[in-house]
């Protein structure tokens, strides 16, 4: 195959969007993607001359992408979601160390949903980005993990998977029938339906303000009795209505004066979190948030903390000046 400057440019620009969701899911850390796929248009840059044509290009760049993902877990811990894997904390312990490498992290919705998408596979797709659903893949072995979302997400035949994978096709259904049976046996409240009513639209709406006024007992009654608070990359959680809201009440709090901001996040209702400084003169960037809704409570809220994500969202470090406080929200929270 042989490719110009300008050719090779234009593979990439229609390839890379599917290609970090791919990574993504995988790897469940955005910045490990972007690492994945500069990785795998490098290794298809330099062997372009070697690819013989017998599958798709699209087929040929995610087996390379395939390699590069299974070699960095080789190399890595398994990312995972801390209340998978460890019990609830009390709101009056202190955060502890972060670990940017252990804990799944969020990734916009414009690497998820490449444009063009079929309406069709939308319900698909969002399922495959929710955080419960990601952080299910990584409980998977990293070859059951490619053969499903191969299959079941990016939609290749059996034939496609197994030569990608390097295997026979009775091996990659054997992969795919493990994974499937794996993931069924998840709890189904996990996954919160795709499609929020008007009413848990207004939850969200009453849930920001409340948060933005700092008012805690309004935002703590919005939460179901076992609701969840995580923030990654600390390890610690809270579990229950009263454990958050002692969490939030804590001196000195920064949450006082904060802003958030919708954001496009796993296909999930998603906030970006800008705390005041010291004076009050500006809002910095602090956390993404991701919040699941549950019937008519609220059941999760997962705060990302790391000034890097907004940077995959396209948003400033900081807003300055008077408008950081009045920043405009107006495309509501749908």
């Amino acid at each position: 195959m042989t490719t110009t400057t300008t050719s090779w440019n234009e593979i990439h620009a229609r390839h890379r969007s599917e290609l970090l969701g791919y990574c993504y899911r995988m790897l469940g850390s955005p910045f490990d993607a972007e690492e994945a796929v500069q990785e795998t248009m490098l290794r298809a840059w330099r062997g372009h001359d070697a690819f013989a044509g017998t599958s798709s290009l699209r087929v040929w760049l995610f087996r390379i992408a395939t390699n590069v993902c299974l070699d960095m877990l080789r190399q890595r811990p398994r990312r995972e979601h801390p209340i998978d894997v460890t019990g609830a904390g009390d709101a009056g312990s202190p955060l502890g160390q972060p670990d940017d490498r252990r804990w799944i992290a969020p990734a916009p919705d414009r690497w998820l949903l490449p444009p063009g998408t079929d309406p069709l596979e939308t319900a698909v797709l969002h399922d495959s980005v929710r955080l419960a659903f990601v952080a299910a893949l990584h409980c998977l072995s990293p070859t059951q993990r490619a053969a499903l979302i191969l299959r079941d997400v990016l939609k290749l035949s059996a034939q496609e998977t197994a030569a990608l994978l390097g295997i026979t096709v009775a091996a990659a259904n054997g992969l795919l029938r493990r994974a499937r049976h794996r993931l069924a046996n998840k709890p189904a409240q996990l996954m919160p339906p795709v499609d929020l009513t008007d009413e848990q639209h207004a939850l969200l709406e009453r849930f920001v303000d409340a948060f933005e006024r700092y008012d805690i007992p309004a935002l703590t009654a919005l939460l179901h009795d076992d609701a969840t608070l995580s923030m990654p990359p600390y390890g610690l959680w809270l579990a229950g209505r009263a454990q958050i809201e002692r969490w939030f009440l804590r001196e000195p709090n920064p949450c006082r004066a904060a802003r958030a901001i919708p954001v496009k996040a796993n296909c999930s209702p998603a906030f970006a979190i800008y705390h005041a400084d010291d004076r009050q003169k500006s809002l910095r960037a602090f956390a993404v948030q991701i919040v699941t809704v549950r019937d008519d409570r609220i059941a999760a809220i997962d705060v990302h903390i790391g000034p890097r994500l907004f940077g995959l969202f396209e948003l400033p470090a900081e807003l300055a000046g008077a408008n950081a406080f009045l920043v405009d929200d107006s495309d509501s929270l749908r």
